[in-house]
C-alpha cells in the first residue's frame, strides 16, 4: 500500500501527489485527462531528480490517468523513471 509523502520534504509544489511504496520507491500521480507531452515528462524528470537527491538510488514510476505521448514514454524510460497508465 502506497503512503502519501508531503511534497515539500522534497522542495516540490504542493500540488504534487507523492506516495512511498516502500524505503526506496516512490510513485508521482497525476490524475488528469489531457495527454501528458515531452514539456511534462520534463517536470517530472525534474521532480524525480529532486527526489533522487533526497534520497540516494531512489526508484520513480508515475502513475497517471492521462495517456502519454510516445516520445514522452520514451524519454523518461531512458532517464529510468517508470509510467504506468490506468
Amino acid at each position: 500500500m502506497n503512503k502519501p509523502i508531503d511534497p515539500k520534504t522534497f522542495g516540490l509544489h504542493f500540488s504534487t501527489k507523492i506516495e512511498q511504496q516502500d524505503n526506496t520507491h516512490f510513485v508521482i500521480r497525476m490524475d488528469r485527462k489531457s495527454r501528458i507531452i515531452m514539456k511534462d515528462g520534463e517536470k517530472i524528470l525534474a521532480n524525480a531528480k529532486k527526489i533522487k537527491t533526497k534520497v540516494p538510488g531512489a526508484a520513480v514510476t508515475v502513475v497517471t490517468t492521462a495517456p502519454v505521448c510516445s516520445k514522452t514514454r520514451q524519454f523518461l524510460a531512458d532517464q529510468d523513471i517508470g509510467v504506468v497508465t490506468r
